[in-house]
């Protein structure tokens, strides 16, 4: 059986962050800007409080059955509360969505480099 890569995506609201916390997301934004986002197995925060309250959290995964992607939704969900409850941030609308890599399609490249091997 082969490891499947998944990425899982979580995304939600800050509420109710004060003005130190608001402050402080603001200052460290560069860190966390969209064009810096990755997938990574300890996560990757972008945001832009500056312009709307919402942030995104990229998780890289991996499982042998299909099946391990749940689980690996559940753990990158409990990751990204921990950071935010961590951090004393408070969060709602937390949902997430996630890809099983093994089953998406392949881009233009990638058919045209397969089909060379199969040739």
């Amino acid at each position: 059986m082969s490891t499947r890569t998944f990425r899982v995506t979580v995304r939600g609201v800050f509420d109710g962050l004060s003005a130190d916390q608001r402050a402080g997301l603001l200052e460290r934004a560069a860190e966390h800007d969209v064009l810096r986002a990755a997938f990574t197995p300890e996560g990757s925060l972008t945001y832009d409080v500056a312009v709307r309250p919402a942030f995104t959290f990229r998780f890289l995964d991996s499982g042998e059955a299909e099946e391990d992607i749940l689980e690996a939704t559940e753990r990158a969900e409990e990751s990204a509360r921990a950071w935010l409850e961590q951090r004393g941030y408070g969060y709602k609308n937390l949902r997430s969505s996630a890809e099983d890599l093994s089953r998406a399609p392949l881009g233009k490249r990638q058919r045209r480099e397969a089909a060379r091997k199969s040739s």
